[in-house]
């Protein structure tokens, strides 16, 4: 896979995801969160790791975005556990270094929260698999930030576009970037046929007011 047009991608990859069940959209028979909210919306993005064409296309996509973007990259990390296979595939593709990162630091030998080596001031960039509130994906990326490091940026495959992950990043000056979204879904999702026109809107509330769906 190469010539990846940044562009493509939200619709692109929504698509693949829809196509290979990555993503499901049931808008009259909400999933419900281990948080105990509602959603008409399951995503389980490591599904990708089984179609060797669609996980290129996204370690493709990571790799043009850092090439664009982040030219200065000296080291690519993976969010532990869905974001380590994706961070490979981009760190292979662009010859650099690559480190992966817990949730926490382990409770015996060294105590590492990340594996691998990252020299301080170095310029990182994380892969995750998916945004929703940004929680984890943020302590990920402070965990660089406080081993002396720099987070570049976090990258991931898709989000719900949750105003209050782009407060949470913003907050913490942390750019980030995914290959697709919650909205480009929805698009594609109607022109396949995998929702109706009736549907939109109340997916669309959902987003704004996810705590609020289903009541």
């Amino acid at each position: 896979m190469s010539n990846v047009q940044l562009t493509e991608l939200p619709a692109l990859i929504a698509q693949n995801l829809l196509e290979i069940e990555a993503v499901a959209l049931r808008p009259n028979e909400p999933f419900t969160w281990t948080s105990g909210i509602k959603s008409p919306i399951y995503c389980d993005n490591r599904l990708t790791m089984t179609y060797p064409e669609i996980r290129d296309l996204i370690a493709e996509g990571f790799a043009t975005l850092i090439r664009e973007h982040y030219p200065e990259t000296e080291v690519v990390a993976g969010t532990s556990t869905a974001g380590i296979p994706h961070a490979a595939w981009v760190a292979q593709k662009l010859n650099l270094p690559m480190v992966y990162i817990r949730d926490k630091a382990k409770g015996h030998g060294k105590q590492n929260q990340i594996e691998g080596r990252v020299k301080e001031g170095q310029k990182v960039i994380v892969i995750e698999d998916l945004i929703s509130t940004g929680g984890s994906s943020l302590k990920a990326a402070l965990a660089v930030r406080e081993a002396g490091a720099e987070p570049q940026a976090v990258l991931a495959i898709f989000t719900y576009e949750f105003a209050t992950a782009s407060a949470a990043f913003a907050n913490e000056s942390i750019p980030l970037a995914t290959l697709s979204n919650y909205s480009a879904l929805i698009d594609t999702a109607l022109r396949m046929g995998k929702i109706a026109e009736a549907d939109v809107a109340a997916l669309q509330a959902w987003r704004q007011d996810p705590a609020s769906f289903g009541k």
